[in-house]
């Protein structure tokens, strides 16, 4: 495993269309913000767990419908960082 440390606003690449970014960090916790093509598919690792049915609850989950979800989200971009 690679560490790094990284700053607010700072970011790491992953390849060349894959980019991390420090959004905002606040005590224990730190919002980044991945930009990657849309062909290649980013889930929080309790979400990727209960798709590959690894989950404690056992929840049934469409990947169709989370993608959906996302995209009626918009863009992070849209979003302003927390100060």
């Amino acid at each position: 495993m690679l560490v790094l440390t990284r700053k607010r606003s700072q970011s790491v690449m992953i390849g060349d269309d894959i980019e991390v970014s420090v959004l905002a960090v606040a005590g224990d916790k730190v919002r980044l913000g991945i930009s990657a093509p849309r062909s290649v598919p980013v889930y929080r690792t309790e979400i990727y767990l209960q798709m590959r049915g690894e989950g404690t609850s056992g929840a049934e989950v469409d990947v169709a419908e989370v993608d959906q979800a996302l995209s009626d989200l918009g863009s992070p971009r849209d979003v302003p960082p927390d100060d």
